[in-house]
């Protein structure tokens, strides 16, 4: 049997990510959008009529050119990638060297430890302070070579203060990317803010708010000398021509966008407070999740929902989130059927 001594020493402690058995399950665990496919972009895949035989323009040109006329920036400030999680790489590979340190606060998104490791470097923990925010003081003392901070915070749910990022960018030494996966369900945003500061890399997503998961596109915005390193470093042709074509529809239809903030704000502090007539200990969101503490055993709780046909997410086992779980704001059907049945499983297993 093979050993793990023959893999990379910065990886052998890896395992597979988060990858549940699904069957026919409401899933409220992985906090995409419950309104379901986005339309412009099922619209644009119903009419595709594309000439498969040619390669998807390098860097996705007509992608970063919809996003710029969005945003009010240039394309040269955009790197398109198959999904945020490629734009995370990109930036480890263009910036770091073999040992580098990457400060992460925590608590935060689990997967943020793997872009470091697989790229040889080293991963140093700031804590967020008892409010899960950040400890500006600590992380500008750090020496580290990258910084990533996600706002919304995944899984805790609350964005961190506009001022403490700026303070951050402005005394930390080193690269900061601002995850803003969540971004389009919260009131603030540092992409206006990418040319005030040198250091600073926004990275979103089209999986969450925009309901296009399966079709992997993320994008990073910065400055134009910083976008121009990272489109340098990434690998030509990364995004296909198809989810190219169907992110411009997306952009186009912000009415979708905007119905399911509208949602997520209406329904969020509803979930919130039915569950704390339940007995959890909701945490302040800014997202479309929630993170509670539950008011019984994170595993069987879990488990229970699952065998009723609900997927939540359980953080439970992991230190200052002990007993907690995290779970998807549904629509007001949705919310109603899952309090049900955490009251069921609360009657069985109490």
């Amino acid at each position: 049997m093979a050993s793990r001594d023959i893999m990379r020493s910065t990886t052998r402690d890896f395992k597979k990510y988060y990858s549940p058995i699904i069957k026919d399950q409401l899933r409220l665990d992985t906090n995409t959008n419950v309104l379901g496919s986005n339309p412009a972009a099922m619209k644009f895949l119903k009419e595709l009529d594309m000439d498969l035989n040619e390669y998807p323009i390098t860097y996705s040109d007509n992608l970063r050119k919809a996003l710029a006329s969005f945003f009010d920036l240039g394309m040269e400030n955009f790197v398109i990638g198959c999904g945020s999680d490629e734009i995370l790489d990109i930036v480890f590979k263009t910036f770091t060297e073999w040992g580098d340190d990457c400060l992460v606060p925590y608590p935060s998104y689990t997967l943020y430890d793997f872009f470091p490791k697989i790229n040889g470097g080293n991963v140093i923990y700031s804590e967020l302070t008892d409010d899960f925010q950040l400890n500006v003081d600590d992380i500008i003392r750090s020496k580290a070579k990258i910084l990533i901070i996600a706002s919304p915070n995944n899984p805790t749910g609350n964005s961190f203060k506009q001022k403490d990022i700026e303070e951050v960018l402005s005394g930390f030494k080193g690269m900061v990317i601002v995850d803003e996966a969540y971004g389009e369900y919260s009131n603030d945003s540092m992409i206006p803010k990418v040319d005030e500061f040198e250091n600073m890399i926004v990275v979103r997503t089209f999986s969450k708010a925009y309901a296009m998961a399966a079709l992997r596109i993320g994008y990073g915005v910065a400055n134009k000398e910083i976008a121009e390193m990272m489109n340098s470093v990434k690998i030509p042709y990364s995004l296909n021509s198809i989810s190219e074509g169907a992110g411009i529809a997306a952009i186009k239809d912000q009415d979708f966008i905007r119905r399911s903030k509208k949602m997520v704000d209406t329904e969020r502090p509803k979930l919130a407070s039915g569950l704390k007539k339940l007995g959890f200990e909701p945490f302040p969101s800014d997202a479309n999740f929630i993170l509670a503490r539950a008011p019984i055993d994170h595993t069987v709780l879990t488990n229970a929902l699952s065998e009723k046909g609900i997927l939540i997410r359980d953080f439970g086992s992991k230190r200052r989130m002990e007993n907690c779980v995290r779970f998807t704001v549904g629509t007001e059907e949705m919310n109603k059927m899952l309090l049900k049945k955490i009251e069921e499983v609360l009657r069985e297993k109490k």
